[in-house]
């Protein structure tokens, strides 16, 4: 196993210092972790109640996506109190959709499941994800038929699932989020994506797979706020639209072709009226080689912006995310 930066991980077969084979538990739990300093003791009791009685080995792996308030310590510590979990710091922020990237790529199991770190997405479901996908689903996605958030927000995402359906035709959901549990397979295909800017649940939709659904109340934050103000939802929510589409490139394209378009109609327009009737001096060339100027450059603008996008993005070669350092080994067994 090996990060994004080219070493080995330190709880991997290679890195093991007795040499001895390791067995992949049958079941990973990827959690990010930014500003859930007060949630982390809860969550991680919880979780090994749940998995202990659920299978025979486990891991829960927190990632640190290097949270503000001293999140890394309390890791450590759990780490050396719970066997299943495992620590993973990264080297500054780099977002909840590369923490999430990093925690499958350090993931060992048979299935994966992800969760955010607040309790919102009750762990006590974790049974129910795992019994559906048994029954043959590559995944399962929770939908949340009960939500928590403010009622702007609620409709603000709905307006931009909408909007995302209108661009790509692609039906998204806002009702689901990013609890859910996926098979080695899918995991395996979500790392092979390179994008840097990611979208856990667009990028499972454009993956496809066979899919099943439970249903589950999103329940009150455990402690502490989010720390998605609305600067960092609108953000994340342009990276999402970027990251499907080039719908807005194609869309600077045809404005550029309609202002040019415009230029041509207007010149005739007051050519015309110079035989028919009187114009002001200067008037028509000013408007006609305005239009027509910017109508030039939003089109080569546009054009040129459609290559140097893809180019761009493939060019950079940059790591999607650097670990700073790992804590935890053992993945945890009931029987032991």
């Amino acid at each position: 196993m090996t990060s994004r930066t080219g070493n080995p991980h330190p709880c991997s077969e290679a890195a093991l210092s007795n040499g001895a084979k390791t067995t992949a538990p049958e079941i990973s739990v990827v959690i990010p972790s930014y500003g859930c300093r007060e949630c982390l003791e809860t969550l991680c009791a919880r979780l090994d109640a749940v998995l202990s009685a659920l299978v025979p080995s486990y891991e829960i792996i927190l990632v640190d996506d290097r949270s503000p308030d001293a999140s890394w310590p309390i890791i450590e510590a759990l780490a050396q109190r719970y066997r299943a979990v495992r620590g993973v710091r990264l080297s500054r922020n780099f977002g909840q959709q590369i923490a999430i990237t990093a925690g499958l790529e350090a993931s060992r199991g048979n299935y994966v499941v992800v969760m955010d770190c607040d309790l919102q997405d009750p762990p006590e479901r974790i049974p129910d994800l795992y019994h559906e996908v048994r029954k043959g689903h590559d995944l399962v996605m929770a939908k949340r038929v009960e939500r928590t958030h403010s009622a702007v927000r609620l409709v603000a995402a709905r307006a931009y699932y909408a909007l995302m359906h209108r661009l790509t035709g692609q039906a998204v959901d806002g009702q689901y989020g990013a609890f859910s549990i996926l098979s080695r397979k899918v995991v395996t295909a979500f790392l092979g994506l390179r994008e840097r800017e990611r979208h856990y649940i667009l990028i499972l939709s454009w993956l496809g797979f066979d899919r099943g659904t439970i249903e589950y109340a999103h329940t009150e934050r455990h402690a502490g706020r989010s720390s998605y103000d609305f600067i960092k939802l609108v953000r994340h929510a342009l990276g999402g639209m970027f990251f499907h589409t080039s719908v807005f490139l194609n869309w600077i394209v045809y404005a550029g072709l309609f202002f040019t378009a415009a230029s041509f109609g207007t010149g005739t327009y007051f050519i015309y009226r110079y035989f028919v009737s009187a114009a002001l001096p200067g008037w028509t060339s000013l408007v006609v080689a305005v239009l027509f100027s910017t109508g030039l450059i939003l089109a080569s603008v546009g054009t040129v912006g459609l290559y140097v996008s893809r180019v761009f993005e493939m060019t950079k070669g940059r790591p999607l995310y650097v670990v700073d350092r790992q804590c935890g080994c053992d993945s945890h067994s009931s029987n032991s």
